[in-house]
């Protein structure tokens, strides 16, 4: 059974106008050569600092590129992106469309797939998209957390490293491009090895406790709790306490391991 759930905390931002791809291609991780219509990437917008101020998909379409943000996050996304602009030839506006992802299989033409993890998701935007949900966001949430991947939600936003949460490791940096805002200090803690904490899965009996919550490894501090559902969550651990006993608000947890390389 295919499974459709409208990702109602996700929103458009379209960028149109002959400097669209040069425009992007200097702010963004991701690399926007080569994009056709039609195909999705996932990538980031950096601070200078190289801290994650927005996670993206980046839709190629015939005479556009679509921004996939968090909904919440949109206003601030298309400031930022206008601050930017400068004398670039673009057009940049919010786009009323709706966001959908379903999974194992598409319902039908138009889906493309979710490119941070083979096999977790397909996804459509607008009138692609199937006109009746069969699935909820609770759904969705308990789908990528089964494959470790993390989402806004999972996310501070200002604060968090890209690397940190294993945005090398789901397609959304490429280190092979020209410069992009935030690409020195991306590179260089990629480069030196210098990543000591990252998103990884926990798991636990009963309900997942409350976001921010405080993983501990005996009295030592090893982490703290982003988004989960029964038994299941992702929380930002050091590496090097995910080993051996865990606990959350008196709760046991064993941690999984960090998403491979790609």
């Amino acid at each position: 059974m295919t499974i459709c759930v409208p990702l109602t905390d996700r929103a458009l931002v379209e960028v149109s106008g002959e400097d669209r791809v040069s425009f992007l291609q200097g702010l963004l991780s991701q690399s926007l050569e080569a994009l056709p219509p039609g195909e999705a990437r996932y990538g980031a917008l950096l601070t200078p600092q190289g801290r994650l101020l927005f996670d993206l998909f980046v839709v190629g379409r015939p005479e556009a590129i679509w921004l996939d943000v968090a909904a919440a996050r949109r206003d601030d996304l298309l400031t930022r992106l206008k601050i930017y602009r400068l004398r670039a030839r673009v057009d940049i506006r919010p786009l009323e469309a709706g966001v959908w992802t379903c999974w194992p299989e598409p319902p039908g033409p138009g889906w493309v797939p979710d490119p941070r993890r083979e096999g977790l998701a397909w996804r459509a935007w607008g009138p692609a998209a199937p006109p009746a949900a069969t699935g909820s966001l609770e759904d969705w949430r308990a789908r990528r957390l089964a494959y470790g991947v993390g989402d806004a939600e999972d996310f501070d936003f200002d604060r968090d490293y890209p690397v940190e949460l294993n945005f090398d490791r789901v397609g959304g940096i490429d280190f092979a491009k020209g410069c992009f805002v935030g690409q020195e200090t991306t590179s260089r803690m990629k480069r030196r090895g210098q990543v000591k904490t990252r998103l990884v899965p926990i798991r636990f009996e009963g309900p997942p406790p409350v976001r921010g919550s405080e993983v501990l490894k005996g009295e030592l501090r090893a982490g703290e709790v982003r988004s989960g559902v029964d038994g299941l969550a992702l929380a930002l651990l050091r590496l090097d306490r995910i080993d051996g006993a865990l606990s959350v608000d008196g709760r046991a947890v064993s941690a999984g391991a960090p998403l491979p390389e790609r």
